[in-house]
């Protein structure tokens, strides 16, 4: 009797086999329904065998819950390698796989009530229902007047169903039950755009990605300054995949880039936008599972989505195109760790399609990659409307902070004055600054004390809106005190800036300008992100204040200054990659100024002005960046020339973490794969978190396949204490 090995929902990876009853088509990544101890489950199949030896019988199959696999065998192949590669379990990457809005059956199409004329009735039976029932005689004239079709709601809802069941039960309508598509840009108007005219260096570019479509050889990398057109070559590369009957794939690091690009796609694929879908997480379960199924039906042939969509169910995949590769969100920080970047590239070798890279600052694995010949590099080194980049000034804030003794040192004079006469002529403002919140934190000037997280180490924010303290790790709130809880002294007062308070202070320089605030406190709203950006592309709101969520992808034309309010912010961490996210932080942020007819600005504020990777920003020369960089990746063997991992442990109690990982460098360390090499267990760099005591220890190999397979042995015969969480981190980007 053939069988099959079912990987069961739920939070435990539980994986049984259960005997296929005569006469069911199962076949692989179908999901059943099975008998579980004393009651029904689901599941997913992983594979088949036409016997599996067991010394028992088998338990059958209940039902296929869905005849048609729901994961197709490309997918289920990535999958099985992203659980061997990344340690993670099976079950924890069918969830990628099959978002819960699909696995849950409490999940549906929506439906709706519509009522159709069966049989028109001849005219003296209408004028008899005029004086009889007129109620109905108005339904048949509505229902005429619409084509012969409307929804129940349309026609009244519930106040005219005994008037349509009459008029059923006299055979002159009937009532079907529709299916109704949940929309996430229901209400948007998407006007039509032509396609625009490449530049000499697009128009390269462009001939070299139509030639991967046609016979994938090798991942590109499209590395063009910011406003080059990179996304005009996106769009041109998917039009000729939709016109080949291929689909596409658009991956995006920020949900903050998705309603511009949207946009683009469904403007320029005016006549078949109902072929475009969206995966982000700001969905409703109801628009996931609708926008899945499409994908999954072949009725959506482009998608556009953030991280996770890289597991969409795509067939006949023409292009995967990654745009802004570098951005670590790309990265899964809980299991299964994967990097969205590395498995569009795996996909695309499983689809046989091309795989397209694009940002102004590539991450150095894949400018490294280009050099190595193992991807093609495309070079776009001009605007695509001839504009000059923009002129970049690097303010030194410790000479500002001697002319200002005492005074917040936010707003440079220089930042101030450009933003006076940039506003007086009209033009539009973007400043950055990626921290949220009014104040970093809470200090005692007295003893020094420092209000902190009672569940991570570290200062709680103070937020102005909400009069509270917050943990930006785990959310914790707590009142802010009048006075320092440890000696009691008044004084007690606020240390650094975010947003919140930015915002508040240019409200009382520039009371006339029109301001927004972009960050994770001001967008929960559901498209208050969209609307927001709308608003300011429309020229209704003259500065934007935000994070990281502004500062790539956006395109605004009038925008002709921006401002860096603190350069330094994610220069001074224990990462070997912090001064290359610096770098490219300031360089995609450079990039919002002067992408119309206007010529743009930026201003930088910083403590570490004589930094490389602020010089190189203001220079807008990656390549020269990267070769400084890329020579002290290969003295001190950090990738791209070796692969990273983290092995982490953490516990609520502190030695148990500890020792856990002390133990396990022990063991890691006996028989050590040449070319490994193992570094010591510490504290990690944020001690504790969510309550956790956390430490951890770095490993670089030369191959990634045998520091994983060494690293998985040891986990295998090393358990772990039932308090103390291990963690794996393959190709770790954080630490």
């Amino acid at each position: 009797m053939p069988a099959a090995r079912i990987l069961i929902d739920g939070p435990s990876e539980l994986v049984f086999d259960y005997a296929i009853p005569e006469g069911m088509d199962a076949v692989t990544g179908c999901r059943v329904k099975i008998p579980l101890r004393d009651r029904s489950s689901t599941g997913t199949i992983l594979e088949l065998s036409e016997q599996i030896p067991t010394d028992f019988a088998l338990r059958e199959i209940t039902k296929l819950i869905d005849p048609e696999p729901l994961i197709t065998p490309k997918l289920m192949e990535l999958g099985k390698w992203i659980a061997n590669y990344y340690n993670a379990p099976m079950e924890q990457v069918m969830r990628s796989l099959l978002p819960e809005a699909v696995r849950q059956e409490s999940h549906s199409e929506k439906t709706r009530k519509v009522v159709c004329i069966d049989q028109k009735p001849d005219d003296e039976s209408l004028e008899k229902l005029s004086k009889r029932a007129p109620r109905q005689h108005l339904i048949l004239a509505l229902l005429d007047a619409a084509g012969g079709r409307m929804a129940m709601t349309d026609l009244g809802g519930g106040s005219v169903t005994g008037s349509i069941k009459s008029l059923a039960k006299n055979g002159y309508v009937k009532v079907e039950e529709e299916a109704v598509r949940r929309d996430p840009d229901e209400g948007e108007e998407f006007l039509e755009d032509k396609p625009l005219t490449l530049n000499s260096e697009q128009a390269v570019a462009m001939e070299s990605v139509l030639q991967q479509i046609n016979t994938p050889e090798k991942p590109m990398l499209l590395h063009g300054v910011t406003g080059s057109g990179k996304t005009e070559i996106y769009l041109q590369a998917a039009q000729r995949c939709i016109d080949q009957g291929k689909s596409v794939l658009v991956l995006l690091p920020e949900i903050s880039l998705t309603p511009q690009t949207v946009q683009r796609f469904k403007s320029r694929f005016a006549a078949i936008q109902d072929q475009v879908a969206v995966l982000h997480s700001h969905l409703s379960q109801g628009e996931r599972f609708d926008e899945w199924h499409r994908i999954r039906s072949g009725k959506a042939r482009v998608v556009i989505g953030a991280r996770s969509a890289v597991f969409a169910p795509l067939t006949d995949v023409g292009i995967i195109i990654v745009d802004e590769e570098h951005e670590n969100s790309y990265k899964q920080e809980t299991s299964p760790r994967y990097h969205g970047r590395d498995i569009a590239v795996l996909r695309g070798h499983l689809e046989k399609c091309a795989v397209l890279l694009g940002s102004a600052t590539p991450s150095l694995e894949s400018y490294q990659n280009t050099q190595s010949g193992k991807y093609k590099l495309l070079n776009l080194t001009e605007r695509a409307d001839s504009q000059s980049m923009p002129i970049i000034r690097v303010i030194d804030m410790r000479v500002e902070g001697r002319k200002h003794k005492g005074a917040p040192n936010i707003l440079s004079d220089p930042l101030r004055g450009h933003m006076e006469k940039k506003l007086a002529e009209g033009e539009q403002i973007i400043l950055f600054l990626n921290r949220r919140g009014f104040a970093r934190s809470l200090q005692c000037g007295s003893c020094g004390h420092v209000c902190e997280c009672r569940h991570c180490a570290l200062p709680l924010t103070y937020h102005r809106s909400e009069e509270r303290l917050i943990c930006h790790i785990c959310g914790h709130q707590s009142i802010t005190p009048k006075k320092c809880p440890e000696c009691g002294d008044p004084s007690i007062r606020f240390q650094g800036y975010g947003t919140e308070q930015v915002e508040g202070i240019l409200k009382k320089v520039f009371p006339q300008a029109r301001m927004a605030r972009i960050d994770a406190d001001s967008m929960r709203r559901k498209n208050a992100l969209r609307d927001t950006l709308r608003a300011f592309h429309q020229r209704k709101i003259d500065i934007i204040i935000g994070t990281q969520m502004i500062a790539k992808g956006l395109h605004f034309p009038n925008v002709t200054l921006v401002g860096v309010l603190n350069a330094d912010l994610g220069l001074h961490v224990p990462d070997f990659r912090a001064g290359e996210r610096t770098f490219q932080l300031l360089t995609q942020v450079a990039g919002r100024a002067g992408r119309g007819e206007l010529e743009g600005e930026v201003i930088v504020q910083t403590y570490t002005p004589h930094s490389p990777s602020i010089q190189y920003a203001r220079h807008h020369d990656f390549p020269g960046y990267a070769d400084q960089e890329l020579e002290f990746r290969e003295q001190f063997g950090y990738p791209p020339y070796t692969h990273c991992a983290v092995l982490g442990t953490r516990s609520t109690h502190e030695r148990r973490a500890e020792f856990t990982l002390q133990n396990l460098h022990k063991r890691l360390a006996v028989e050590l794969p040449t070319g490994i090499k193992l570094g010591e267990p510490l504290p990690s760099p944020l001690t504790k978190a969510h309550g956790q005591f956390r430490f951890q220890m770095m490993l670089l190999g030369s191959s990634a396949r045998m520091l994983s397979l060494h690293v998985q042995n040891i986990l295998k015969q090393t358990p772990a204490p039932e308090d103390v969480t291990v963690v794996f981190d393959m190709d770790a980007m954080g630490f």
